[in-house]
């Protein structure tokens, strides 16, 4: 602003409105606008809004999380094996068998829980190598443990099965049954009757089989055995047969006429009574010599391992023995018609080899005339082992069944 200077500088002044003017810097055109902008207000956000995007973060995470469990659940499922040990069942694939096949048989079955899941694991892990054959696999096991069973060659994949010395061919078949889970016992039996299959050691007079059961008794031999992934039970059972004639030629079975007066096939016969009746090494031989020694005075063996043959469960020894079967030694002289059980090894010898008669310096032989033969002819199961005593007369032997039924060892 200005004002006129000429005036007397006593003389008061009145202001006016006429002496008021505006300098360039005045006025408003000359202010900045942002002198007057309203200042932004605090856009702080509200409750409700932190809520909502909370709650859609939190579903997200909840989602994600909920989807890792669903997948870790297919992959990996809950335990099924039952008091916490695994059971192996058996899974076929066959020919013709695609992964989309193999992977919706493995969830019908139970083996996995998700047919997709898996064919998408199987893909981004390299595939499989699919091979017709048997494989053992465990239901609701991590599907890479079920996916590097399959990618196996059922070929060079084993089960080991144990058939102890003295079994039937009933307990074989049911054993490779539990064992496999894929050979049936009706399989087993089926490839028994096969005529293809035979032995070297099969009599020449085919009349036994008429009285036979099962025409390969006590000619499978037993031990364990590989059973691979893609066998059968037909290639099992041949190999059961082939091992017994390999056995059996390593102990002299062929030579049995010269060695003992009988046929490789009695031999059998009186190895597989010697397996079933011997529980020590001991009393193999003496056993062995029992039955010769009765065969050829003519007597009845008398032998409770016959009776109990292919008998029924819980069958009472009186009720068995008043049945009149081939397999009653105490009805019938001589050997029964079949081997009563698969023998082993050291059966087998006893039956080629039986121990010599007592001499008559022996104490079971006192008050035989030196004139007579002292023979082991009786036998009686006479300790907690299993172990047994002989006897050369029926006086001796009716003896020591009385001091065994008093301890307790017969009934």
């Amino acid at each position: 602003m200005s004002r006129d200077m000429s005036r007397d500088p006593g003389q008061k002044i009145q202001p006016t409105n006429n002496d008021w003017q505006e300098d360039d810097w005045d006025g408003p055109e000359a202010w900045h606008s942002s002198e007057f902008e309203t200042q932004p207000a605090d856009r702080r956000p509200d409750s409700r809004t932190v809520l909502i995007a909370l709650a859609v973060v939190m579903s997200v995470v909840l989602s994600v999380g909920v989807t890792g469990m669903w997948y870790l659940r297919q992959i990996n499922p809950p335990d099924l094996a039952t008091n916490g040990k695994p059971v192996a069942t058996n899974f076929t694939v066959n020919l013709n068998d695609s992964l989309i096949s193999v992977s919706a048989r493995l969830e019908k079955e139970g083996f996995i829980v998700n047919a997709g899941v898996f064919r998408w694991y199987v893909q981004r892990k390299g595939g499989i190598d699919l091979q017709p054959g048997y494989f053992a696999l465990i239901k609701h096991e991590h599907i890479g443990n079920i996916m590097k069973k399959l990618n196996k060659s059922p070929s060079i994949t084993f089960t080991k099965v144990t058939f102890p010395e003295g079994y039937t061919v009933t307990q074989i078949a049911k054993r490779i049954e539990d064992k496999t889970t894929r050979i049936t016992a009706q399989n087993f039996f089926d490839a028994m009757n096969n005529p293809l299959l035979g032995s070297v050691y099969f009599p020449t007079n085919s009349d036994f089989l008429a009285a036979a059961p099962y025409r390969l008794e006590g000619l499978l031999f037993p031990d364990t055995y590989q059973v691979s992934g893609d066998e059968t039970a037909t290639s099992v059972v041949d190999r059961m047969l082939r091992l017994m004639e390999r056995v059996g030629n390593q102990e002299g079975l062929s030579d049995s006429q010269e060695k003992v007066g009988k046929s490789p096939y009695e031999v059998l016969i009186i190895a597989s009574i010697i397996e079933r009746e011997a529980k020590l090494e001991i009393d193999r031989g003496k056993i062995s010599r029992v039955i010769y020694n009765r065969l050829e005075r003519g007597m009845p063996l008398q032998i409770d391992a016959t009776l109990y043959y292919n008998s029924a469960d819980g069958a009472s020894f009186t009720d068995l023995k008043a049945v009149d079967s081939p397999y009653n030694s105490y009805l019938h002289t001589g050997l029964p018609p079949t081997p009563i059980a698969s023998p082993g090894r050291a059966s087998i010898r006893a039956a080629l080899n039986p121990s010599p008669n007592p001499d008559l310096s022996d104490k079971i032989c006192i008050g035989i005339k030196k004139s007579s033969n002292c023979e082991y002819l009786y036998y009686v199961l006479s300790d907690a082992n299993g172990g047994h005593t002989f006897a050369a007369t029926e006086q001796d032997h009716a003896f020591n069944v009385e001091i065994s039924r008093a301890a307790g060892f017969l009934p």
